[in-house]
C-alpha cells in the first residue's frame, strides 16, 4: 500500500507544479533577468486615505487621446465617465464627437461611421488584433482600461516605464524594431518611446515635460482602473469610525451592566 501512495504522491506534486508555473513564471524570470527597482513617483492616491489629483487626471486623460489612443484602446471606459474628473459636459461631448465610431446598419446593411456621443465607449484604435499586429510589426498594444492593476507597481511602473527609455549599455545589441528600457522586464520593448518634451500642450499651461505628461497619464490610468478608489476609502473611513464609536459604546454599557456585581 505504502509502495503505491508514493508514485501517487509525486504525480500530485509534479501536477501541483505545472499548477503553478504560469504564477511563479514571472518570479522566477524577474529573478534570472535581476529585480529592477521600481521608483516611487510620490502619486497623490498612493497612501490609503489619497486622492486624485484632479487637474493631474485631465492632464493625463488629455495625453492618452492624444498620444496612447494612437495604439491603445481603452474599451471599459466610455466618454461619459470623464465628468467624473472634473471635465465639463461641453468639453466631454467635443471629445467624443471629435473621433468617428461604428453607426446602426443602414436598410442596406451597411455600416456607416458617425461622430461619437458620450454614451459610447472609447474608440478603438484599430477594428482588430490583426489589423493592430500589422501596425505594430507584429506586437499587439495591449488595452489600458486595468493596465495600472494587471501590472505590478501600478501607477509606479508606468511612470517609470514611460520615463525609463535610454541608449543601451555599451554591448547591449537589440533586435531590429525593439527599444532599450530601464524599467521593462527584459529591457526590450517593442513599443517606440511615447513621450517627448512639449508633445502635448496643455489646457491649463503646465509645461509638459516629459516627466510632467508620464505622470499624468499614469494617473489618469490609475483611475481608469478603479474610478470609484475615492468612494471606497471614503466609506471605509467612515466604517472605521462607525466601529470605533459602537466598541467605546459596548464598553460603557458593559461597565454599567457590570458595575453592581464588582
Amino acid at each position: 500500500m505504502i509502495r503505491r501512495l508514493k508514485p501517487l504522491a509525486g504525480r500530485a506534486a509534479l501536477a501541483s507544479l505545472f499548477a503553478l508555473g504560469p504564477v511563479l513564471a514571472p518570479a522566477l524570470a524577474r529573478a534570472a533577468e535581476g529585480e529592477v527597482e521600481i521608483p516611487k513617483a510620490g502619486f497623490s492616491f498612493s497612501s490609503p486615505i489619497g486622492t486624485f489629483d484632479r487637474a493631474a487626471l485631465q492632464r493625463g486623460a488629455q495625453v492618452y487621446m492624444q498620444v496612447c489612443a494612437n495604439c491603445h484602446s481603452l474599451h471599459q471606459l466610455y466618454y461619459r465617465n470623464l465628468t467624473q474628473i472634473g471635465l465639463p459636459e461641453a468639453m466631454v461631448q467635443a471629445a467624443a464627437a471629435s473621433v468617428e465610431v461604428p453607426g446602426a446598419p443602414d436598410d442596406n446593411g451597411q455600416v456607416n461611421p458617425r461622430p461619437g456621443r458620450p454614451s459610447d465607449r472609447f474608440r478603438a484604435p484599430f477594428p482588430n488584433e490583426n489589423a493592430a499586429r500589422v501596425a505594430n510589426n507584429g506586437a499587439l498594444p495591449p488595452d489600458l482600461s486595468v493596465i495600472a492593476k494587471a501590472r505590478e507597481g501600478g501607477a509606479d511602473y508606468l511612470h517609470a516605464l514611460l520615463v525609463g527609455y535610454a541608449d543601451p549599455p555599451e554591448g547591449v545589441n537589440l533586435p531590429d524594431g525593439m527599444h532599450y528600457n530601464k524599467y521593462f522586464p527584459g529591457h526590450m520593448i517593442a513599443m517606440p518611446k511615447p513621450l517627448n518634451e512639449g508633445q502635448v500642450e496643455f489646457a491649463d499651461g503646465t509645461k509638459a515635460t516629459e516627466d510632467q505628461m508620464s505622470r499624468d497619464v499614469a494617473t489618469f490610468l490609475a483611475w481608469a482602473a478603479e474610478p470609484n478608489l475615492e468612494t471606497r476609502r471614503a466609506m471605509g473611513i467612515k466604517i472605521l469610525i462607525f466601529l470605533v464609536v459602537l466598541a467605546g459604546l459596548a464598553y460603557a454599557v458593559k461597565r454599567r451592566v457590570w458595575a453592581d456585581l464588582h
